[in-house]
């Protein structure tokens, strides 16, 4: 008799496992326990702030692809990182750095300054080998002032371990649905973006399938706002010429009765931002996912402890997307039906 009750508790554990969807096998594997280590990890004092080029920063950066590696997300090429190069005139003569090679091979020519980077890059491979989906965030922050007094560290929790921690998130997600997408799908990691989105920049201009990238997410700063009066209060930089991604958002918050306050910002022009700057000039559609900006932003103070800070524990963004028994908040900033749709072959994008 025994052996019967145990046979009908496991088929019944089999069909409820059988009848979550894709979506919602991919929001089980979400949690709390894992942003916290991840933004943890990263904007931890050890990692010196991640400046671009420095030891931080490839400590970051090889953390992150032991991740993907863990989760089980294939690397884009031979490995996970993709080096690269930038280039500017030596210090007393100002100037930004370039990875452009017209650019470089003009610094070349005389004294200049030469920073190894590298960005980070795994991959989902699709039914359709010819599409192809980039989830992305920047992994690199502003490193070390030792000028400063007192703390000289600037650790970017929100900026942009926040980020970071959202598309790994979104990549175990994905791993754990269980169900091939239809396009590929890239996670990508990008460093240098606070020199200038020179990851991104040179991912875009050295990719040979860039005119097959049927649009960018971009996760950078989402982890607090300054509205305590709006704890529920996100940006959504969205492609004004591309309708299906300014009514993406909005669906979901009719569907799943969201609590999020979006401030839907229609966003084609090219010139700052974030790296998703990078994709829109090459004519890839854009989402910037962004939770405004605040007094930490660029400081010292931008520490773990003050995520959702502004709202209160409860009540934040961050928290309200985490909390274990509230995972469908985290649909628009992870693993929505949008976002799995625009991974997965929606035709409104095609």
């Amino acid at each position: 008799m025994k052996k019967y009750c145990i046979l009908a508790i496991l088929c019944c554990f089999s069909y409820l496992a059988a009848a979550q969807t894709p979506v919602e096998k991919g929001l089980e594997s979400i949690n709390r326990a894992s942003a916290e280590a991840y933004i943890g990890f990263l904007a931890h004092d050890e990692l010196q702030g991640r400046e671009a080029g420095y030891h931080g920063s490839k400590v970051a950066a090889q953390y992150i692809a032991s991740l993907l590696q863990a989760m089980g997300v294939q690397p884009l090429g031979d490995n996970y990182f993709q080096p690269f190069e930038a280039y500017r005139r030596e210090r007393q003569k100002k100037g930004r750095l370039e990875v452009h090679p017209d650019s470089i091979a003009l610094f070349s020519k005389e004294v200049h300054q030469k920073l190894p980077m590298s960005n980070v890059l795994g991959i989902i491979p699709g039914k359709n080998v010819n599409e192809y989906a980039i989830i992305g965030a920047h992994f690199d922050h502003l490193g070390i002032d030792p000028a400063l007094d007192g703390d000289q560290i600037y650790n970017g929790a929100d900026d942009n371990a926040s980020g970071v921690s959202a598309v790994l998130q979104i990549a175990k997600a994905f791993i754990a649905s269980g169900k091939q997408p239809e396009r590929n799908i890239i996670f990508a990691f990008w460093d240098g973006e606070e020199k200038g989105l020179l990851g991104s920049k040179f991912f875009v201009q050295t990719c040979p399938f860039i005119s097959q990238v049927k649009g960018y997410l971009n996760f950078d700063m989402i982890g607090r706002n300054n509205k305590p009066q709006q704890p529920m209060h996100v940006v959504y930089f969205h492609t004004e010429a591309n309708a299906a991604f300014g009514k993406w958002l909005k669906e979901d918050i009719k569907k799943y009765n969201l609590r999020l306050e979006p401030d839907y910002r229609p966003w084609d022009n090219t010139i700052g931002g974030s790296d998703n700057g990078s994709f829109a000039k090459a004519g890839v559609p854009i989402i910037w996912y962004h939770t405004d900006g605040h007094p930490d932003y660029h400081q010292p103070s931008d520490h773990t402890d003050r995520l959702g800070k502004d709202c209160g524990d409860n009540q934040s963004i961050f928290s309200e997307c985490l909390e274990s028994g509230k995972r469908e908040r985290v649909l628009n900033y992870t693993f929505s039906n949008s976002l799995y749709s625009f991974c997965t072959g929606s035709p409104m994008i095609l």
